[in-house]
Formats: C-alpha cells, sequence, structure tokens
C-alpha cells in the first residue's frame, strides 16, 4: 500500500475519534507523530554521520561541515516538532464550541 492510501485511512481513523480538546488529545498526537519524525531524522543523521565524523579531509572542504549543520538541524527540528509544538498547541488552540 503506498502513501496515497495509507493518509486517507489514517485521518477517517482520527476523524472517527472525535477526541475532546486536552492533554490527552496532545499527546496522543505527539506519540502518534513520535515514531515518523525519529525514524526519518535518524536515517538521515546515520547517512551524515562518517562525513560529519571524517573530518576536513581533501574533497570535503564543502560536504563536512554541511553534513554538521544538516544534523544540527535535525535535532533542531526533532525537539520543536516532539517538545515545543504541542506546547504551543495546549496554549494556544480553542477547543471546539
Amino acid at each position: 500500500m503506498s502513501i496515497i492510501g495509507i493518509l486517507p485511512i489514517l485521518y477517517a481513523d482520527c476523524d472517527l475519534l472525535r477526541l475532546p480538546f486536552g492533554v490527552d488529545l496532545i499527546v496522543r498526537g505527539a506519540m502518534e507523530r513520535l515514531s515518523p519524525i525519529l525514524m526519518t531524522a535518524l536515517t538521515t543523521a546515520l547517512a551524515l554521520l562518517p562525513i560529519a565524523i571524517g573530518g576536513n579531509k581533501p574533497g570535503q572542504e564543502i560536504e563536512h561541515p554541511m553534513a554538521i549543520v544538516i544534523m544540527g538541524g535535525l535535532v533542531t527540528s526533532t525537539l520543536l516538532n516532539l517538545l515545543f509544538m504541542p506546547a504551543l498547541y495546549w496554549k494556544f488552540a480553542k477547543p471546539e464550541s
């Protein structure tokens, strides 16, 4: 099954639950996103790790710093998605009437 077939099933599943707004809903959303976010970030970081550890070898003058910056961005975006976004949602989202 492709991603095109999975997404409508996921949206239908979430639509049927109709959980009330609150901490339980925010935690459930964060937990559902945990696995895909960590899988993509770790896969990319593991692919860049040899370049980042290898240092400034001849021919890698651009690749080495770029790998470090990308890995820093992965860590930052992962933390923002898993910790900061749920906190913002809790702070600013309005419950449905």
